[in-house]
């Protein structure tokens, strides 16, 4: 199974790092390159949700810092300059925000580069954020680094708010609809059963209803708390890596689900291609950072196409080889291959699936809402028939 692993090298009388995803050691050591200077040492890195698991994880609104961050540098600010006004600019009442910056201050202050004092804090600042400014700090191109993560950024947040929005409304029916049903079971039959408790001959229906009428009487706390209890059980349950995982792997197998999962991967995929490429980080590392966003059996793909592209194969028809493009996304690499221009091309394939995003939300929207209230109605109706067919077969009887 692949892992991270931080090799430390020497290179022109200096010692730095380089994190590589591979297999293996040995696996990670031959992605070094000749000319990227001499291995010292190979370590294995934990994954960061691990390491910071045992310490308090610092929340801090990441957008704003950066933009205000970018904003100065613009300005005309150096890095050490800026970042001390935004620890002034805190003042106490953000003691969470000056804890951050005075760790990056402490690094700068040592000569470490800002890429190296941000992966330091890596439950703070993302890996992708890392890998940004690591390409521009060479090219003094820190601003718009920022800025192009700060635009990366909203992108992927619009389109997680467009789902959770297409979802909401129909949590909220499902939501509605379960307690109606709860207060049917639990409050309305109980009281509409004692009709029939002094009818000797039942029908079927009323005799089903006495039954759940004494069975809540009873044992109502019993039920109340195991349904509860299954509930609880549930969330719990979702909250886990490998349920979710497991119910992830059954929506890929829903035909439509499975294209609009696809889509929406494969955009998030290329706009942090793009972003990278764009930044000056080259192709095959993008393609490495990027990797982890895919889930698993797309990871393994783009693992095998990796290895055909470090043999010097074109990138959009080995990615077309292994299934991780769509037949736009493979002639727009094509184009951007030629013209030399792949990371504008990659945000362009994710401009693309985005719209087509936003066309299957909108349709899931639109059809999904009226059949879940179709649903819900019928559901509740029934309990309702059930409640008044006795009286109707009662009656029917006596007549």
């Amino acid at each position: 199974m692949g892992g991270e692993y931080r090799v430390r090298l020497l290179r022109r009388d200096q010692v730095c790092e380089r994190v590589c995803r591979a297999g293996s050691k040995d696996a990670a050591v031959a992605q070094i390159g000749p000319d990227e200077g001499v291995v010292l040492d190979v370590q294995r890195v934990r994954p960061a949700r691990i390491a910071g698991a045992a310490g308090k994880r610092r929340r801090i609104s990441l957008g704003l810092l950066l933009q205000e961050l970018s904003a100065l540098l613009e300005a005309g600010l150096a890095l050490i300059e800026a970042l001390e006004a935004l620890s002034d600019k805190a003042g106490a009442g953000s003691r969470q925000v000056q804890a951050v910056l005075a760790d990056l201050l402490k690094e700068l202050y040592q000569g470490q580069p800002l890429s190296k004092a941000m992966q330091a804090q890596p439950d703070v600042f993302p890996e992708l954020l890392v890998a940004t400014v690591a390409s521009a700090e060479g090219s003094g191109q820190l601003p718009q680094a920022l800025r192009r993560y700060q635009h990366y950024e909203l992108r992927i947040e619009n389109i997680r708010k467009k789902v959770v929005g297409a979802l909401l409304y129909p949590a909220a029916v499902v939501a509605v609809g379960f307690g109606v049903l709860m207060f049917m079971l639990f409050f309305v039959i109980p009281r509409f059963a004692v009709v029939f408790e002094s009818l000797q001959s039942l029908p079927a229906t009323a005799q089903a209803l006495l039954w759940w009428a004494r069975l809540v009487r009873e044992h109502g706390m019993a039920l109340g708390a195991g349904i509860a209890g299954v509930i609880v059980a549930a969330v719990l349950a979702l909250r886990t890596a490998r349920i979710r995982a497991a119910l992830a792997a059954q929506l890929w197998r829903l035909p439509k689900l499975r294209d609009v999962a696809f889509l929406f991967v494969l955009a998030r995929f290329y706009r942090t291609v793009g972003l990278l490429v764009e930044g000056g980080t080259p192709v095959l590392q993008a393609l490495e950072l990027s990797q982890r966003l895919l889930p698993q059996r797309l990871a393994a793909r783009l693992e095998q196409a990796l290895a055909e592209l470090r043999a010097g194969r074109a990138v959009g028809e080995t990615l077309a080889a292994h299934g991780l493009t769509t037949p736009v996304a493979r002639r727009l690499l094509r184009v951007g291959e030629h013209s030399g221009d792949l990371g504008g091309m990659c945000e362009r394939i994710a401009l693309f699936h985005d719209s087509t995003l936003d066309h299957a939300v909108e349709v899931f929207g639109k059809v999904f809402e009226p059949l879940l209230m179709l649903v819900v109605g019928a559901m509740v109706g029934t309990i309702v028939v059930l409640l008044y067919m006795p009286i109707f077969e009662l009656a029917s009887s006596m007549g």
